[in-house]
């Protein structure tokens, strides 16, 4: 790789979607020199991180966001979750949860994932001490012992045939340390050498927003039937956001059906709790796998959020999962003198080691559990939603969730600065 004219940074993150932007925020008071690389501008129709999908932000998640000043953004188009039902269809087993009974204002929050990147790529905007390459796309990587080197095209050649236009340019970096934020697919993973185990659930997410003639108050639903799991979650707006698993197949018949017939079918399925389905919105869908990475570092690099792990939406957890990520290596790159070197990322990833085994057994279980129909199964999994209903402990536990499954809580997390 020609190095002739090279800029030389301490960090270079690839990707900006949320756990990328995230990042870079966290880092944007540090005296680290930080460079952050996003192929789509985040107001882009194409931008996937930041599509119609909604996520799930737990309490720990909001106070990442109020220390990195995201939150006063994000406030207004929050929808609060002050109660979750949970029910196995077909079957007595039911549990409830209400943000009252565990003293707290709500049990988390449901944001359209376009005002989450909104308001991340807002703050960056006011952050000038990190620089942002956007639109910029990763043309090549090489990872030495001491520096990471990237080859990085901006302008009107980053289109995603990797071929070059007329105009553009292409910049060399060298950076101490890279960071793969840029998802499952990671192309930066995938340089480190870093294997990634993929597990196909064999299952497609069918996301919509919908309105129903009982607005939503708060509560979010997530029942469990024979296709799969399906959450109705409130908006901030009184519609709520659905995220429906089924089959390949139904998920495809089911998103050719015109908006009548499609809420029909959903209501079948669903029932009446959030009232009659009056309006129906557009539809996305998304396979859904289990990735993991089979570990978070290599030379030069480390991973967060999806290019480190992807879980199932059963839980709501995969964002919250991480945004920890991305809040513990900030705090461990800035506070190392060389952010790159083998002992400061085989650090982040000892102190991520519990939460994320946690995190992803806990999901995938979940999945399992609920997927059985044997009838062994099936009676364990009325007996245990019955359990969780009367048991305070379980309910303060799962309430925590969004604070990690265990071992380091960041210093974001606990409303300080990475340094």
């Amino acid at each position: 790789m020609n190095r002739a004219t090279v800029t030389q940074v301490d960090i270079a993150i690839v990707g900006g979607g949320m756990v990328g932007a995230s990042l870079a925020l966290a880092l944007a008071g540090t005296a680290k020199r930080v460079l952050l690389i996003e192929a789509v501008v985040p107001d882009s129709a194409h931008q996937p991180s930041f599509d119609e999908r909604t996520t799930a932000l737990g309490n720990g998640s909001r106070r990442v966001f109020e220390t990195l000043g995201v939150w006063p953004r994000l406030a207004a188009h929050a929808g609060a979750v002050t109660e979750i039902r949970v029910s196995d269809a077909g079957r007595a087993g039911a549990a409830r949860l209400t943000a009252s009974e565990q003293g707290l204002e709500a049990l988390g929050y449901v944001v359209p994932n376009r005002q989450l990147g909104l308001a991340l790529w807002q703050q960056l905007a006011a952050q000038p001490s990190i620089a942002i390459r956007n639109p910029a796309q990763l043309r090549e990587l090489q990872l030495d012992a001491d520096a990471a080197h990237l080859r990085v095209s901006t302008g009107s050649n980053t289109g995603t045939g990797g071929g070059s236009g007329s105009s553009g340019t292409t910049e060399i970096v060298a950076a101490r340390v890279v960071v793969a934020a840029d998802g499952a697919q990671s192309l930066v993973r995938a340089a480190a050498g870093i294997a990634a185990e993929i597990e196909d659930y064999e299952q497609v997410a069918v996301v919509v927003h919908v309105a129903t003639d009982l607005p939503s108050a708060g509560i979010a639903y997530e029942r469990f039937t024979a296709t799969g799991p399906l959450a109705v979650l409130p908006l901030a707006d009184g519609r709520y956001t659905v995220v429906w698993t089924l089959a390949p197949d139904r998920a495809q018949q089911v998103c050719a059906l015109d908006d009548g017939a499609f809420g029909v079918a959903l209501q079948q399925d669903f029932g009446w709790r959030i009232g009659r389905i009056t309006r129906v919105g557009a539809r996305a869908t998304y396979p859904l796998r289990l990735s993991r990475a089979e570990s978070m570092v290599g030379t030069r690099a480390a991973l967060v959020g999806n290019a480190a792990q992807s879980l199932h939406p059963v839980a709501g957890q995969g964002f919250n999962l991480g945004l920890r990520d991305a809040a513990l290596l900030a705090e461990i790159l800035a506070a190392a003198a060389d952010p790159g070197a083998p002992a400061v990322l085989e650090q982040y990833e000892r102190r991520r080691a519990v939460d994320r085994r946690g995190m992803i057994g806990f999901t995938d279980g979940l999945v399992r559990l609920f997927a059985s129909d044997r009838p062994c199964m099936a009676l364990g999994r009325t007996l245990g939603l019955a359990l969780f209903d009367l048991a305070p402990g379980a309910k303060r536990a799962l309430s925590r969730l969004s604070w990690g499954f265990g071992g380091d809580t960041p210093r974001l997390l606990r409303g300080l600065p990475v340094n």
